[in-house]
């Protein structure tokens, strides 16, 4: 089997609201799977920058504009089959704060996006590497 490496970037977005945290995590239109805005940095645009790519996936599949409050990314990788391919796939994901938009508005590789508490959030999530680094985003944002 071939193998081919892949580099993502995409946000964990945070809003606080009547005194609550809360997330958005969108569902994948073909995979069905609850996750975090990320798309192939530069797949759209030469040069594109991580942070682009993120900001870019978070409005694209997200819905909503956020602005990046912590420059250093959590990574995270794994592995998946597509086609005769096994993708080595790396995800840099930024802490990213609610600016302005609304979910629904979200493009057609999304069937779900919505906003959710820290306990349902960690419930819904459907890939572990997701999970271990929502962990660590969100202890992130807990203390900053």
């Amino acid at each position: 089997m071939k193998r081919k490496t892949e580099t993502s970037a995409g946000g964990v977005v945070f809003k606080k609201e009547g005194g609550k945290t809360l997330w958005l995590v969108i569902q994948h239109s073909k995979h069905k799977g609850w996750t975090f805005p990320k798309g192939l940095v530069g797949d759209t645009k030469e040069k594109e920058s991580m942070e682009e790519a993120a900001l870019r996936e978070v409005k694209e599949e997200g819905g909503v504009q956020a602005k990046i409050v912590r420059e250093t990314p959590v990574q995270t990788n794994y592995t998946y089959r597509f086609g005769d391919y096994l993708v080595d796939k790396t995800v840099f994901y930024f802490l990213m704060e609610y600016v302005s938009g609304d979910p629904s508005d979200h493009d057609w590789e999304v069937s779900d996006a919505k906003f959710m508490a820290e306990d349902e959030v960690k419930k819904t999530l459907t890939f572990n590497s997701d999970k271990v680094a929502f962990e660590k985003i969100a202890t992130l944002q807990r203390s900053s």
